[in-house]
């Protein structure tokens, strides 16, 4: 068996503390400079180029574009190394839809206006199915021997999110809306976003085990953090910021493909072509009279540029913003850590049994595994490639980060192989490599008062008109309709 550990750049990234870099050797001009290739980077490109402004430019630490939507790939399959899959769009996100039709995704309205859409690249059958009870069934929702009591509970739950779903604020806006931006702020809102999803979840009496599982897996699967961490509206938010309204035909479904959101970055980065430098870690920037004055390292030849802009946008999460510009209070963003683990398997595993596109163990400490070749119409299969996830869902993620940095190869393999286990107890007998991506900061914590907090507010606001700000991280939920947006948006204002 075959063991390899992967991660971001980080040994790279942690030059930022000690700026041990040399002078700049070369100086460039641009007129808007973005930094941070990740999907809220090339969204802003992307908004740039189709509104004819192209004297732009993009650096990248990592050598390969895409952020947390990046990929990896062996002789058998792609697969994804962060976010892998794109539910529908509410039908009022037009901006999502015009870029799925560009994409070649959406493909247009059929006579009674239902969308048609690229069926190639959405869930087969089977889309998903959870081990409960030593069996497995289909869907996540635990159904088989749950009690008449957990049934009804189940039907409140969701009752309640239904009308969570369609619940407007005085000003006219969701209570629950994507992008986050456009969501009421009334008091209502406000107070949800106060408490602890499992404190809301108490006063409301939902109490069994099975729907609680459900909540936190929804959680941790979305967020990081489970129902004992995140806010009361970021937990109500995942089942009601969705409205199921575009299409009739797909509510069920959801957009992915192999390599995952890799998809949608490469989509998004022909619109960098011959307009950005991988490798590339920022680590100084000046306001100046006449705009933005950069440096950057050069990690390949090892020299030091200086960037000088009209305008700057940081497409990068807070914590590495703190390190760059002075007295950023970036104290309350909270990131969670996060494993992925990608296994090759020889082709008899799992027997005769359908593998799900998505795979759940009930009560497991991880999320389940993904099949990465759930789409592959050959008629020849070899080896099985499956990626395993999770997130470490705790109060110090700081801590998490170093224990998750410190663990070796074979601690990894025990860990993962020891959930998986009480699905597939051979599995071990059927493992030719195992492919472990370690991600320190993979997403935003939706802790209570994150998402509409003061600081938060505060850390998305410009400096002086010539420096702006867009990651999902401003948004508190790590999703790629936030990071598509924000982009945009700050786009627009650099404009």
């Amino acid at each position: 068996m075959l063991l390899k550990i992967t991660g971001t750049n980080y040994v790279l990234g942690h030059r930022l503390w000690a700026k041990d870099f040399p002078g700049f050797t070369e100086e460039i001009r641009t007129r808007f400079l973005i930094i941070g290739g990740g999907m809220s980077g090339l969204s802003a490109c992307r908004f740039l180029s189709k509104n004819n402004h192209q004297d732009y430019l993009l650096l990248e630490m990592e050598d390969h574009l895409g952020g947390n939507s990046s990929n990896g790939q062996n002789k058998f399959s792609k697969f994804p190394l962060g976010a892998h899959y794109l539910p529908l769009p509410n039908k009022e996100n037009k901006e999502i839809i015009e870029f799925l039709e560009e994409c070649g995704i959406y493909l247009g309205d059929d006579e009674s206006g239902e969308p048609v859409l690229d069926e190639y690249q959405m869930t087969f059958p089977q889309q998903e199915r959870l081990f409960y009870k030593n069996t497995w069934q289909n869907d996540i929702v635990p159904q088989k021997g749950i009690s008449q009591e957990v049934q009804d509970e189940f039907i409140r739950f969701f009752q309640l999110m239904n009308r969570f779903r369609e619940k407007k604020g005085m000003d006219g806006k969701y209570w629950f809306n994507i992008p986050v931006y456009e969501s009421s702020r009334e008091e209502g809102v406000l107070q949800l976003e106060r408490i602890l999803f499992k404190d809301w979840l108490y006063q409301q009496n939902f109490k069994s085990e099975e729907l609680l599982w459900l909540l936190d897996y929804s959680c941790r699967d979305d967020y990081g953090l489970g129902i004992d961490y995140v806010s009361a509206w970021a937990g109500i938010h995942y089942f009601a910021g969705r409205k199921n309204n575009w299409s009739k035909k797909y509510k069920e479904q959801v957009f992915t493909w192999a390599e995952g959101n890799a998809r949608l970055a490469e989509h998004l980065s022909k619109y960098t072509f011959g307009k950005h430098f991988t490798n590339h870690l920022t680590f100084d920037i000046q306001l100046k009279d006449y705009g933005v004055e950069v440096k950057t390292f050069d990690n390949d030849t090892k020299r030091t540029k200086k960037i000088i802009a009209e305008k700057v946008l940081l497409a990068t999460p807070q914590f590495v913003n703190e390190r760059i510009i002075k007295n950023r209070d970036t104290e309350s963003f909270n990131y969670v850590p996060w494993l992925l683990t990608t296994i090759t398997l020889k082709n008899e595993f799992g027997g005769d049994e359908e593998l799900a596109w998505d795979n759940v163990i009930f009560g497991s400490d991880g999320l389940g595994y993904i099949y990465d070749q759930h789409q592959n119409v050959n008629q020849v299969m070899t080896e099985k490639v499956i990626t395993y996830y999770k997130s470490f869902s705790t109060d110090d993620c700081k801590k998490a980060r170093k224990k998750l940095y410190s663990m070796k190869e074979k601690e990894l393999k025990n860990r993962v192989l020891e959930d998986l286990k009480k699905a597939h107890p051979l599995i071990e007998d059927f493992i030719v490599e195992m492919q472990f991506h370690k991600m320190g900061h993979a997403m935003i914590a939706p802790v209570p008062n994150q998402i509409f907090g003061r600081k938060t507010e505060e850390a998305r606001k410009d400096i002086e008109g010539k420096i702006f700000f867009a990651h999902s991280d401003l948004s508190g939920i790590s999703i790629f309709e936030e990071a598509f947006y924000q982009g945009i948006k700050a786009a627009k204002q650099m404009i």
